[in-house]
């Protein structure tokens, strides 16, 4: 059977284990959820799901990363899986980055740190919703 996986990207643990704990109360077993601790894993994790013909659905990932930031993942990941939702969670982006994530990226939305859990929630159900039109 397909699953549809939900991946969170983000190099600091805790962040991880939030949003993991919070999506998991938001949405239950409706999702396989994946984490990773920078963009590399993440392709790493895209393409081992697309592998096993599981549907990466949500892609929530950090803007301040090491190696690369989290709208250059995001154009990467654009490329080649232009239907994935694309999320950026940051603290720390400049409106530049922003910018370039929505252009460039195709991202759905921006969330700022600290999060609200329901601001996530009502983000991800609108992609949903969207997408399913």
């Amino acid at each position: 059977m397909t699953k549809k996986v939900i991946i969170c990207i983000d190099d600091e643990k805790v962040i991880l284990t939030s949003l993991k704990s919070q999506l998991k109360k938001c949405f239950g077993n409706e999702f396989t959820y994946e984490t990773a601790e920078n963009a590399q894993e993440g392709f790493e994790l895209v393409e081992e799901h697309i592998k096993m013909g599981n549907k990466i659905v949500v892609i929530i990932s950090d803007w301040l990363m090491p190696e690369m930031k989290g709208d250059e993942f995001f154009i990467q990941i654009n490329k080649t899986y232009p239907k994935i939702i694309k999320i950026l969670l940051t603290g720390q982006a400049d409106n530049k980055a922003i910018e370039r994530a929505y252009n460039d990226a195709d991202i759905y939305g921006c969330i700022p740190k600290p999060w609200n859990e329901d601001d996530l929630k009502n983000i991800i159900d609108s992609a949903l919703n969207k997408l399913s039109e």
